[in-house]
């Protein structure tokens, strides 16, 4: 016997649908049927952007920063942001690229800044999170800095039957099961609990996969210790 020398499985939208409803049970029968399981679906995935970090829907984006403003308008399929940097203009620093971490600061602490209008290098960020996120830096800039951003995206929709998703393979048994959930509250309740169940054991398995593997290291702080003498 001999293996198949491929890895290429992937579902589109219409097997997922499928694959859900024979979950719950029930046999696809009508157009309407589909249209309430793709609703479902990307509603499973909002419920996701919920859940935490996609490490697949992660983006770095370089965004100019302009001398004397200080706001910045992101795009409405931006989640929210990991972490933002200042680059150094070209020729400063130690080298041609310098990049200095920014901190995140919460909007009580923005605005009790009492001079959001003061110049220099931006050290602190706030993120003002409206459909399309706006993004506040301070100081506000003195030179033609860059904002290095690492942000969350949304997914792309399930529109059509033939689209495939957008996701690792690892979690597909996770939009499945997802999918086969949301339907039964629907469609089965007798199997709400049942397949809710195996949803959050599926999506937890996927997401303790689905992290960042860099070692964590951790130093006590020692400011606080006296000896006794």
């Amino acid at each position: 016997m001999t293996t198949s020398g491929t890895k290429t499985f992937e579902l589109d939208v219409a097997e997922y649908i499928e694959e859900a409803y024979e979950r719950c049970g029930i046999e696809v029968r009508t157009g309407y049927d589909q249209r309430t399981a793709r609703r479902s679906l990307n509603l499973v995935l909002a419920d996701w952007a919920n859940r935490g970090l996609n490490q697949w829907t992660i983006e770095n984006e370089t965004l100019p920063m302009v001398p004397g403003t200080n706001s910045y308008t992101m795009s409405p399929t931006t989640i929210d942001f990991i972490q933002s940097v200042c680059r150094m203009p070209t020729g400063q620093g130690t080298a041609s690229q310098y990049d200095i971490t920014m901190e995140r600061v919460s909007r009580e602490y923005y605005n009790n800044i009492p001079n959001k209008l003061t110049r220099g290098r931006p050290v602190q960020f706030f993120v003002d999170r409206q459909i399309s996120p706006v993004v506040y830096v301070w100081p506000t800039p003195d030179n033609t800095y860059s904002l290095i951003l690492t942000k969350l995206l949304r997914l792309d929709d399930a529109v059509a039957g033939v689209n495939t998703m957008e996701m690792p393979f690892r979690f597909y048994p996770c939009l499945a099961a997802g999918l086969a959930y949301y339907l039964a509250i629907k469609k089965a309740p007798e199997r709400v609990q049942l397949l809710k169940a195996v949803y959050d054991e599926e999506f937890a398995r996927a997401a303790s996969e689905d992290r960042d593997r860099a070692a964590l290291n951790l130093t006590p702080g020692r400011s606080s210790y006296r000896v006794l003498s």
